[in-house]
């Protein structure tokens, strides 16, 4: 199992608050985006991908979350990508609106498509989902609602995090880098905040962590 060394990504979903949209934004890609959308009401992939005002918005939505990926819960250390929540070609009038967009990292972006059964993480509540340690999979919590469960699971089915290797492998290397205090509790809130609640929530320490994986 590789160790952690750098930057990384991929965890899963916590509550995320929405951001004001910054000033420019409607000049910058809301305009120019309603202006497309009354010549051409409902544009194919292929014609949204000629007029994606939204990706002048990227810079600033990284800023706006702190370079956290609303959908994995983990910093990106670059700029990410625009994930439209709705997608484009379900509700094109949501193109250039930026209550519809999601800080996401391109992986996890492109896994998701145009999928709409996935969770809104403007509307999870931070506890809905737990992970199991060492094995790193992620569950939804015991006790919940059994539809809302189904619909837990499917967000992490349709988005890959249990079956993606790359996901749970970072997963792991994070934690076994805490186990090797070669990061701190602190340095896991502000990067990676769901597997801080998890550290917290199961009162795991380092010492303990490197037992449940059997580090030397």
């Amino acid at each position: 199992m590789a160790i952690f060394r750098g930057s990384a990504r991929g965890h899963t979903l916590i509550r995320v608050a929405q951001k004001p949209e910054y000033p420019g934004f409607n000049s910058q890609v809301r305009q120019p985006g309603a202006a497309f959308l009354s010549v051409c009401p409902s544009p194919t992939s292929e014609q949204f991908r000629k007029k994606n005002f939204w990706n002048r918005a990227a810079k600033e939505l990284h800023a706006a979350y702190s370079g956290i990926c609303a959908y994995t819960a983990t910093y990106l250390p670059e700029q990410g990508s625009v994930d439209h929540f709705v997608p484009k070609t379900v509700n094109p009038t949501l193109a250039y609106e930026w209550s519809n967009y999601r800080l996401a990292s391109g992986r996890v972006n492109s896994c998701k498509g145009n999928q709409t059964n996935i969770l809104d993480p403007f509307h999870v509540d931070s506890d809905w989902f737990e992970m199991d340690i060492p094995s790193c999979l992620l569950k939804a919590k015991s006790g919940l609602p059994n539809d809302l469960r189904g619909r837990i699971n499917a967000t992490i089915n349709s988005l890959r995090l249990n079956d993606d290797d790359y996901y749970v492998q970072e997963r792991c290397n994070i934690l076994i880098a805490y186990a090797k205090a070669e990061i701190n509790l602190n340095f896991l809130k502000r990067r990676y905040p769901f597997l801080a609640k998890e550290v917290v929530r199961q009162n795991l320490g380092g010492a303990s962590l490197a037992l449940l994986f059997k580090l030397p």
